[in-house]
């Protein structure tokens, strides 16, 4: 019974469309229907402007943390907290309250990474940073960040509940992004 209402909390806290509910009430502005169509931070930096962008990467970021932190109290092993945070970003991904269609987890996952293992999340973000500068893809850095955590955790020797957690959410994030890779290879993909 734990478990699951970790899972259920840890979806609804994921679900919560942060991007949506700032832009429409701030902004007065539905991300979904300017630029990528995205309710995340990438999409609300071109759109709003930086600090909307900034405010909505954060309260993604934490609700990635929550879902973890909620799998340690309620649980209490790191199992748990594995499942929060997935279930978190998986509720960021597919909102329940917006009928399924939401960010690409990139921010929420990054949450949950700090959450079970700060020293890789250090290095993914840099990383992440480096390369949204270099190529001004975020895609492409949002990519390469997301398929480096597992390799770091396994190179780091994390516990197994960790790596499966990183390669579980660098399978999501890579998929979530199919679109900007086939813009990508077809030369269309948006520069930041």
């Amino acid at each position: 019974m734990e478990i699951f209402l970790t899972v259920l909390a840890a979806y609804l806290i994921g679900s919560i469309p942060v991007g949506l509910i700032f832009g429409k009430l701030i902004w007065k502005k539905d991300l979904r229907r300017f630029g990528s169509r995205n309710i995340g931070a990438t999409n609300a930096w071109r759109i709003l402007g930086k600090k909307a962008g900034l405010l909505i990467f954060l309260f993604d970021f934490i609700k990635g943390q929550l879902g973890a932190l909620l799998g340690a109290c309620i649980v209490g092993t790191p199992g748990a907290m594995v499942l929060g945070g997935f279930f978190a970003i998986i509720g960021h991904a597919f909102p329940l309250f917006i009928g399924f269609k939401g960010g690409k987890g990139v921010a929420t996952g990054l949450g949950v990474l700090s959450a079970l293992m700060p020293s890789i999340t250090a290095i993914v973000f840099i990383v992440w940073l480096a390369l949204t500068l270099l190529t001004r893809y975020v895609s492409v850095a949002s990519i390469v960040a997301a398929l480096l955590a597992p390799i770091l955790a396994a190179c780091t020797k994390e516990p197994a509940e960790f790596f499966a957690f990183a390669l579980a959410a660098a399978v999501i994030i890579v998929w979530r992004h199919k679109d900007n890779i086939i813009r990508l290879k077809a030369g269309r993909e948006n520069r930041f």
